[in-house]
């Protein structure tokens, strides 16, 4: 994932997670199918690599290729290093999406699938087309600027602001749009919660705090306390803003309630961006964040105190405050260019419930080639994020295609644009290729650490779905223990695929990794897991190693697959806990089936 997505993770946080979007407000939207003569689905799915040419520009020769598996029925780490592996090869070049080598990484996944006996369930054979449109601003020839009673406040892009558009047009303008102060941004009547409440912001500008009001006061019992609610990422205060009419969003940055720093900020919000191709719903024209300096800054220069106002934001009955005097101009040149990627979608027909399926999703993509000046690498891998999980779904697949056959439907999805802002598995929960209240439960795996066995499983978004009561009962089984995410205020559980098919009510767990070592305790892993942090992660080091210790993944690997198994051969349907804020969408959802 690109740095907006993940977010430092691993800040706080002993289990590799890395998460968010970029273009998360289409989510919902009703799409069409791409047309077949648009899709870019690759040639050769079948069980031997071919050398035909694919409608994105072709395939390398299959002298070319990485190997065919020679893989056991068993989940073995064996088997996980050879996948891994082959889906970190350099010959991949860093499975960029809607790239040749990329989408070659795709018909590679397919291939091996067909292989171990699953069968193709895309809506192009193996292959769900995903329209997306890359988007990149023209930073010399576009402004920003802040007016404070006439005068310039000298904005920097990437010192105090950092701007873009999702608009899929080249250029986007807005101008004097008064500034307003709407503290959180949230408009949450199951909280009893409204911070648009008594003001009209169309056409104006609103500043926004990042993190919800729980977060601000954990203890005085509003939203989830310390846990944040999907409130409080910035992609809901975009979309809120958009729907409210605005003509301008401005997140102010705070490093501990984003969880992040300035520079991941700048890293991530810079550069080529990426959205779905697709009707826009209630998009803001331009979206950006500002360093906490140049809001206080902003905010002293109208009469105001941030500091206070900030923390009046966090009380219930918080009214919103006009910046007088302040007005923000825009001025936006972005090149856009379109390009379709592939999730790809294999099935294992059920026994007796065939219309009933269990999910398991990772996505296969990464970051590509990309200038590296550290080094002469510019390849980057991506070999933790996620060769890990899409070999875990793999070993998953063959498990169950060359076992007994599960009494549903087991449906594998290895989704495309991850990195970009989990676009691919938006756009499967916006076009799904089975219906949603068919399908009963879904799994997410998306990169672990390769550190050795755990004695616990950790499970992000802890205390969300019934599908934990089935993880630990299994765990307990094999001795171990769940443990909560130890950084819940992060909001990791909004930052993986699961969460798209969680925002239109599928139950979803999105559990692996461990926080203690079985033979080397706590320390081992938080030690590992900087080391990663720092070195490798988002880096052309992020490469696979031949001696890394994979009995860890194939004991979660082995531990999900049973969760999976166990659903599969049930007739139970899991639902999220009562309280929990997809339940409704659950239970309207199902009255429909």
């Amino acid at each position: 994932m690109l740095a907006q997505n993940k977010l430092n993770p691993w800040e706080g946080v002993i289990m590799l997670r890395f998460w968010t979007l970029t273009a998360a407000a289409a989510l919902l939207a009703a799409c069409g199918e791409p047309a077949a003569d648009q899709a870019s689905a690759p040639a050769g799915s079948g069980a031997a690599h071919t050398a035909q040419t694919a409608d994105n520009g072709g395939n390398a020769p299959a002298s070319d290729w990485p190997p065919v598996g020679d893989t056991s029925a068993e989940i073995t780490a064996e088997d996980l290093h050879f996948r891994i592996s082959v889906l970190a090869d350099d010959r991949f070049e860093g499975r960029a999406p809607g790239t040749e080598s990329g989408e070659r990484s795709a018909q590679w996944i397919a291939d091996e699938l067909a292989r171990v006996g699953v069968q193709p369930a895309g809506t192009h054979d193996w292959y769900q087309p995903v329209p997306l449109i890359e988007a990149t601003l023209d930073e010399a020839g576009s402004r920003l600027d802040i007016m404070v009673n006439g005068g310039p406040m000298g904005m920097g892009m990437g010192q105090d602001v950092v701007y873009w558009s999702q608009n899929p047009e080249e250029h986007v303008a807005i101008a004097d749009t008064e500034l307003v102060f709407v503290g959180y941004g949230v408009v949450a009547p199951e909280y009893g919660w409204n911070d648009y409440e008594g003001i009209d912001v169309e056409g104006k500008t609103v500043v926004i705090l990042v993190n919800d009001p729980g977060y601000a006061q954990p203890d005085a019992g509003r939203f989830n306390g310390e846990s944040m609610t999907y409130y409080g990422r910035w992609t809901y205060k975009f979309e809120e803003a958009g729907r409210q009419g605005a003509a301008g969003a401005i997140i102010v940055h705070q490093t501990e309630p984003a969880s992040y720093g300035w520079d991941t900020v700048v890293a991530s919000w810079t550069g080529p961006q990426f959205t779905l191709d697709m009707p826009p719903s209630d998009l803001v024209p331009v979206q950006g964040w500002i360093h906490l300096n140049a809001a206080r800054e902003l905010f002293a220069a109208t009469g105001q105190d941030f500091d206070a106002l900030a923390r009046a934001a966090a009380e219930p009955g918080f009214s919103p405050v006009a910046l007088e005097g302040a007005t923000m101009s825009a001025e936006l040149h972005t090149s856009l260019r379109r390009l379709t990627s592939n999730n790809v979608v294999g099935v294992i027909e059920g026994s007796q419930a065939p219309d009933e399926y269990v999910l398991l999703m990772a996505h296969w993509d990464h970051l590509g080639v990309r200038l590296n000046f550290a080094s002469d690498d510019n390849i980057y891998n991506g070999a933790v994020d996620n060769a890990t999980g899409t070999a875990a779904i793999m070993e998953m697949a063959e498990a169950f295609a060359r076992g007994e056959q599960p009494r549903r439907s087991i449906l594998f999805v290895a989704v495309t644009a991850e990195e970009q802002g989990l676009l691919g598995s938006a756009w499967f929960a916006a076009n799904p290729t089975v219906p949603l209240n068919a399908i009963v439960a879904g799994l997410n795996i998306d990169g672990e650490l390769p550190v050795g066995r755990t004695e616990d499983v950790v499970v992000v978004g802890y205390g969300a779905s019934q599908i934990e009561d089935i993880l630990r009962e299994e765990a307990e089984a094999r001795g171990r223990y769940l443990t909560p995410d130890p950084n819940p205020e992060a909001g990791y559980f909004y930052r993986s695929d699961h969460v798209s098919l969680a925002r239109v009510g599928v139950p979803m767990l999105y559990a692996g990794g461990g926080t203690v070592h079985v033979e080397h305790g706590r320390e081992f892993v938080e030690r590992a897991a900087l080391a990663y942090r720092m070195n490798r992660y988002h880096q052309p080091a992020d490469e696979y190693n031949p001696d890394w210790d994979l009995s860890g993944l194939e004991e979660d690997a082995r531990l999900l697959y049973t969760v999976a198994r166990r659903i599969a051969d049930s007739d139970e349907w899991p639902n999220w806990y009562d309280g929990n804020e997809f339940r409704g969408l659950r239970d309207a959802m199902m009255e429909r089936r």
